[in-house]
């Protein structure tokens, strides 16, 4: 089935691709022979094991979850701190919970390119989701480290590590790199778990104190950074279905996440008349229809103003998503007319005053549902971010080295990698907010992620991996 965001995707690809090549069809060990000069050892074989071994990192039993500062996301800083190490790099753990790894190169006061993605998951995640962006990078500088030419490099290169991207425990994202940014406000500080424990005290629990004033040192300085790099599995299906292992991502759809309270009359479900409840969830069963049916259908919901032009509501018709993945009841009996249902709501979209225009006419809909239900409706926004649009420049250089990449393992001259718009939310998102983005996607089985079906091919880690090679080989 094409989704909306599918169609987008496939039409950019239109613009840009020829006719695929069966070259591109990477299987593991179809290369052996070339592989000494291809530092397959290093780009494919050993991270390829480092990432089966960060990925039993978990703080759950049989399955994958590592959350902001739970004790697995301690460990895999502490294991990723010494790959980083082994790759040469000076490393510090900052006041986010953020892992670091610089190599100053041969001017230390110049311009930084930044290379990152996350290390925490989401709740029964696959391994490569943030992981393969971090270890890609490690295992391209540990290349340069091995044949002598690591502090050849014309500026400084840092790997970030950033703590949290996925937001599962705080239900807020993008806390690592938004510190790192200078975007993060200090009331994320005073965020609170289901548990009750805020990012404060999650951070003064594993040793690292923050304040209001060390949150504002995180910030990098804007003059201090040259550009931002991302290399991250593209958690659809569009590389494999064009035959490519890797694609340049043009841009990234912007995300608003809602935390909807509803409340009403608890009671007992066997003696309170149908006529005079004031239940919660039916309430909330109606307001997630809506949202469905505003999502499937804007065309019908959106009025044509100053806001919302007609180029607006085409381009929400083919990229609007939005999703309810979270409900909680209480108090949650079976005999027991609920008091209060919360439920989440992601909704993104790539034009901005579309997403805002969706989010309006949502929220006026919804109060108007709970007014006639007779129940309170509390619509609180937990993350916003703006759609982005990464560098032309750096994703010509992105673009160029994937194209090295794959020409040296293929030793042929190959078709033009393929670009493509991302609809999933990345660190390079709040990265934006400091430096100019790049990002490069890398080809995953049948688009699945946020799974333990999550796979990408041994050969496309490689060819990750050898395309920030070749990426910074140019800054040599």
């Amino acid at each position: 089935m094409i989704t909306p965001l599918l169609f987008l995707q496939l039409c950019v690809l239109s613009i840009v691709l020829p006719t695929t090549s069966s070259a591109f069809v990477l299987s593991d060990g179809i290369f052996e022979g070339r592989e000494d000069d291809l530092f397959a050892e290093i780009l494919r074989d050993e991270a390829v094991s480092r990432l089966i071994q960060l990925g039993k990192v978990s703080d759950a039993d049989g399955y994958l979850e590592r959350t902001f500062m739970s004790p697995a996301s301690v460990r895999a800083a502490n294991l990723i701190r010494a790959w980083m190490e082994d790759a040469g790099l000076t490393t510090w753990v900052d006041s986010m919970g953020n892992v670091h790894g610089r190599v100053e190169g041969l001017n230390a006061s110049a311009e930084a390119l930044l290379i990152g993605s996350h290390l925490d998951t989401v709740v029964d995640a696959g391994i490569f989701d943030g992981s393969l962006g971090i270890i890609s990078a490690i295992s391209a500088l540990k290349v340069l480290k091995s044949n002598g030419t690591l502090t050849n490099l014309i500026r400084p290169v840092e790997v970030i590590a950033f703590s949290d991207e996925e937001g599962v425990r705080f239900q807020s994202t993008f806390l690592g790199s938004a510190a790192v940014a200078g975007i993060l406000p200090v009331s994320a500080l005073q965020i609170s778990d289901k548990s009750g424990v805020n990012v404060q005290d999650a951070l003064k629990e594993n040793s690292i104190a923050i304040t209001e004033e060390s949150l504002f040192q995180l910030k990098y300085d804007p003059q201090s950074v040259w550009g931002y790099i991302e290399v991250h599995i593209e958690q659809g299906p569009v590389l494999e279905w064009v035959g490519f292992p890797l694609g340049v991502v043009k841009g990234i759809a912007g995300q608003t996440r809602l935390k909807v309270t509803v409340r009403g009359s608890q009671g007992h479900a066997g003696t309170v008349p149908m006529s005079l409840r004031q239940d919660p969830m039916a309430a909330s069963a109606e307001l997630i229809m809506l949202l469905e049916s505003l999502c499937k259908n804007p065309k019908d919901f959106l009025s044509y103003d100053g806001h919302c032009n007609d180029f607006t509501v085409e381009s929400l018709s083919n990229s609007l998503v939005c999703t309810v993945g979270e409900i909680s009841t209480w108090p949650s009996a079976s005999n027991v007319i609920p008091g209060q249902v919360t439920f989440t709501v992601d909704l993104r979209a790539m034009d901005n005053m579309g997403r805002e225009a969706v989010l309006y006419e949502l929220s006026n809909r919804m109060y108007e549902i709970c007014e006639r239900r007779s129940v309170s409706c509390i619509i609180e926004r937990k993350h916003d971010a703006n759609a982005v649009i990464c560098d032309s420049e750096l994703t010509s250089e992105l673009k160029f080295a994937a194209n090295a990449a794959l020409k040296r393992i293929t030793g042929e001259i190959q078709d033009e990698v393929p670009v493509l718009m991302s609809g999933a939310g990345h660190d390079a998102m709040a990265m934006s907010h400091l430096t100019k983005v790049g990002m490069l996607f890398v080809r995953c089985r049948g688009g699945v992620s946020h799974s333990p079906a999550e796979h990408v091919l041994d050969d496309d880690v490689w060819a990750a991996g050898l395309s920030i090679l070749a990426f910074l080989e140019t800054h040599m």
